[in-house]
């Protein structure tokens, strides 16, 4: 999905680095912080720079780098005035001899003083090799830390520096993004709110070979989920595609058919917390019909000779069918005939007993996996049109209407 401009934009945000080879994904980090409009500075201790240079995030960042040798008291450059700058402070990659560090307060460096002077939330992107990670010291240290003001970045299972396979790699670069978006935006409404979509074409089987299906892409559900991540909320995607960059922290639930999708449904529905009322997104384009008979094997032509006559049943109305009494429903609803669209789109939120709907006018199948879209979010008591722009821009303007459903 396309990351808008703006998305960190003003945010502060200050990037520890230590002595690990993974610090080479700190610079893509970087990068990726600064094309979401955020202002970022970075600490580097005296290790980290076996690795890479100063002058490598300075030309990013077009800020003097914090070190050890450069920390000064006639102006902001020190590591009490920059940690009260920065609105969260990410520490990437995190070397098991800096974290024992920071769980002891140990400050015998430029980055472990920062960190001691900052008092918000610190996201920790440990890399070390699975020994020294799962060591019980080490382990030991990481409770220490995240029973306070530390979060920890998940580390990943491939092969190391060392050359080991096993689990010690610092996290995507994507995935601390998500993370730092998360903290950054999570608003007081969203934060720890059940939230059930659904996304792209369902799959029905027709033998074992073919099926029914249409073009969505499942882009638009991957948007929306993932503004909801970074929203603070509890995010739970069922769908038959994903997008490549979702934050793993969303919990994804992979299906094929509307049966699926629908047995899926009420499960989680079902177990949603109900302290802040859980809202539900129906964006999966959902078959209208079905084979009446699923062939086992593959038809072959021979054998259906020079017709081939498909027989096909309604299928379930899974939107309409749910239990909606103690959950916030939004639908969305694709239409190509442009003039009737709306007034289709007002018969769908009576008739199916929702809460809000989402227009989408398409104008014909090449609207399908684009990365822009328009929407027209119409509720009961409003109707606001959306102009055209990328389809997580406009999941943020999305969850700022369905905010007054509740």
């Amino acid at each position: 999905m396309i990351i808008p401009v703006d998305l960190l934009k003003d945010k502060n945000i200050l990037l520890g680095v230590s002595g690990s080879i993974a610090v080479y994904k700190s610079l893509e980090l970087t990068r990726l912080l600064l094309k979401a409009g955020a202002n970022v500075k970075v600490v580097m201790s005296k290790a980290s720079k076996k690795f890479v240079t100063a002058l490598s995030f300075e030309t990013l960042t077009s800020n003097k780098v914090l070190d050890d040798l450069n920390e000064s008291w006639v102006n902001n450059h020190n590591h009490i005035q920059t940690s009260q700058w920065a609105d969260v402070f990410i520490i990437a990659p995190a070397t098991a001899n800096t974290i024992a560090k920071l769980s002891n307060a140990v400050a015998d460096n430029i980055l472990l003083q920062c960190a001691l002077a900052y008092p918000k939330t610190i996201l920790l992107a440990p890399s070390a090799n699975t020994n020294m990670l799962h060591s019980p010291i080490t382990q030991k240290n990481l409770k220490i830390l995240t029973n306070t003001n530390y979060k920890l970045i998940q580390t990943q299972t491939k092969e190391l520096a060392c050359k080991t396979v096993g689990d010690g790699a610092m996290a995507e670069v994507i995935d601390i993004f998500w993370a730092t978006s998360r903290e950054l935006l999570k608003n007081k409404f969203w934060t720890n709110r059940d939230i059930i979509l659904t996304g792209g074409a369902t799959i029905e089987k027709i033998d074992d070979v073919r099926y029914i299906s249409n073009f969505s892409s499942g882009k638009m559900a991957s948007s929306l989920a993932t503004a909801l991540y970074c929203m603070g909320a509890n995010v739970t995607l069922i769908a038959t595609k994903f997008e490549d960059n979702l934050a793993k922290s969303i919990r994804t639930i992979d299906v094929e058919n509307s049966q699926e999708m629908m047995k899926n449904l009420i499960h989680f529905i079902s177990i949603s917390k109900q302290e802040k009322k859980p809202y539900l997104f129906m964006l999966a384009a959902v078959s209208d019909y079905v084979p009446k008979l699923v062939q086992k094997g593959k038809l072959k032509k021979e054998q259906l000779g020079d017709t081939f006559e498909l027989s096909l049943k309604k299928n379930i109305d899974i939107l309409d069918s749910l239990d909606k009494k103690n959950i916030i429903s939004i639908g969305f609803k694709a239409e190509m005939d442009a003039i009737n669209a709306k007034t289709n789109a007002q018969k769908m939120l009576k008739n199916k007993k929702l809460d809000a709907v989402c227009l989408n006018i398409l104008k014909d199948s090449s609207s399908f996996g684009s990365q822009m879209n328009q929407i027209e979010f119409i509720s009961k008591t409003k109707e606001v049109l959306f102009p055209q722009t990328t389809k997580l821009a406009l999941s943020f303007k999305i969850l700022a209407q369905s905010e007054s459903l509740s």
